[in-house]
């Protein structure tokens, strides 16, 4: 997965460190865990840049 790039992925000052940020129930993240190809259907780029090129 590349949660670094995820807009979703965000620091979490009461915890001290980076969590999924995403709205999902127990049964979305054992999907996501169980999958052989660990792809993340809610993963969305969170590059402020690349959105602006592609607006272009």
């Amino acid at each position: 997965m590349r949660c670094d790039d995820c807009q979703y992925y965000v620091y979490d000052e009461e915890y001290d460190e980076y969590v999924c940020d995403m709205d999902m129930d127990e049964d979305d993240y054992a999907h996501i865990m169980m999958q052989s190809s660990r792809d993340c259907p809610y993963w969305r780029n969170g590059d402020e840049y690349a959105v602006v090129k592609h607006q272009m």
